[in-house]
């Protein structure tokens, strides 16, 4: 008998996506309000995304079986 398979998570599938070499990425936070006092640079910064933390890869890799 074939065993069931692992459902995806969907809300971490819309807020994670992996690379090539199978990292997690991430959006930042920061960037939805009250924009005008944050600095242009640090605006920029935010709206790229960067890696998952090493603690959290774990957990999140297992809401995402596929």
């Amino acid at each position: 008998m074939a065993r069931q398979k692992l459902k995806t998570h969907k809300g971490v599938k819309k807020r994670f996506r992996r690379t090539g070499t199978g990292k997690l990425m991430r959006h930042q936070s920061n960037k939805r309000h009250i924009l005008t006092s944050k600095r242009p640079g640090r605006k920029r910064r935010l709206s790229k995304p960067t890696l998952v933390a090493p603690g959290d890869v774990y957990r999140i890799s297992a809401l995402l079986p596929y």
